[in-house]
């Protein structure tokens, strides 16, 4: 993000913590947020003596193709798709991750997000809504995929039994409404979220979730930068960072037992660069869960997983 577009984000995210009417003044000034710092080849700067988190974080195998439909819903706009090319040469089905977009970040804005993701063998759909957090859109978009026409090219050619959702902060909030708050949230498979704002923070935007909800394995991380946690003794009385530790420590407890879980903060990442400081787990962790890479899954499972030994993150807590 420009700097503008970070001064406008710390203003909405501290004046949501006094309450909602802020909100509804903020929301109608914030920025459509079509600066990123999400280029071309943005992976090929991230840097990891981790090997799986390095591996995980570049491009994948697959070829990616590009195809999109309009939406009736105005905040919506349109569902973007990338897939792997060879669908069209086939009949096989194929994982697919929802992406719920951050405060002001359409899926353009960061289209090469989505073709990094796509290159490991997944379809990943995007919309442009700037305001995702109550999860409605997605929820929404999440209908339209499962209700393709005919002559789409993706007909038939998502793996329903293997969909994830992943969003990162006002986006996360969202990803947890969605899977929470709807109905449809019973179909996704897997969850994972990047700084996503704070239960009592996104209570305040009208943003609802509940973690105890949350009954499908779920990867939770924030950054340990003063944009995601200030170290506020109390961040119910004051504005405590997007994502803080109490709150993430919060989250992961309400998550019930038997769900899979893991909670983890990138070290040394402010808000505005979780996309990036967590790809390369995040896709690792979308492979495990929707494509059964045990490779991949190393990085998280068992005494010897690869994220308990990384510099790169620290305050890790898991139950697998």
């Amino acid at each position: 993000m420009k700097k503008m577009t970070k001064i406008l984000l710390a203003i909405i995210l501290v004046l949501a913590a006094a309450g909602t009417g802020a909100y509804f003044y903020i929301k109608a000034q914030f920025p459509s947020g079509k600066d990123t710092d999400i280029t071309e080849g943005y992976y090929q700067k991230f840097r990891s003596d981790a090997k799986l988190e390095m591996k995980y974080s570049q491009l994948g195998e697959y070829e990616v193709a590009y195809t999109e439909l309009p939406s009736e819903n105005g905040s919506i706009g349109k569902i973007r798709f990338w897939y792997p090319a060879e669908l069209e040469k086939n009949s096989d089905k194929y994982p697919m991750i929802l992406v719920v977009n951050a405060s002001g970040t359409p899926a353009a804005s960061y289209e090469p997000f989505f073709d990094r993701l796509a290159s490991w063998g997944f379809i990943v759909v995007g919309n442009e809504d700037p305001q995702t957090g109550t999860g409605e859109t997605a929820s929404i978009t999440l209908d339209r995929v499962m209700d393709l026409s005919k002559d789409h090219i993706l007909y038939e050619r998502i793996d329903r039994e293997n969909m994830g959702i992943i969003g990162y902060s006002q986006g996360g909030a969202g990803a947890l409404a969605a899977v929470s708050e709807y109905e449809n949230g019973k179909l996704y498979k897997t969850i994972f979220t990047g700084s996503a704002a704070y239960q009592f923070m996104a209570g305040n935007f009208g943003w609802k979730y509940d973690a105890a909800k949350i009954h499908i394995p779920y990867f939770m991380t924030a950054g340990t930068g003063k944009s995601d946690d200030k170290g506020v003794e109390d961040p119910t009385k004051e504005y405590g960072g997007v994502s803080p530790l109490s709150a993430l420590i919060e989250n992961y407890e309400q998550v019930p037992e038997d769900v899979m879980k893991i909670r983890a903060r990138a070290a040394g990442a402010e808000h505005e660069e979780m996309l990036m400081r967590t790809d390369g787990y995040m896709t690792a962790w979308m492979r495990y869960q929707l494509q059964g890479d045990e490779e991949a899954g190393k990085a998280f499972l068992g005494e010897d997983a690869e994220i308990l030994h990384n510099a790169n993150w620290q305050d890790i807590e898991k139950n697998r």
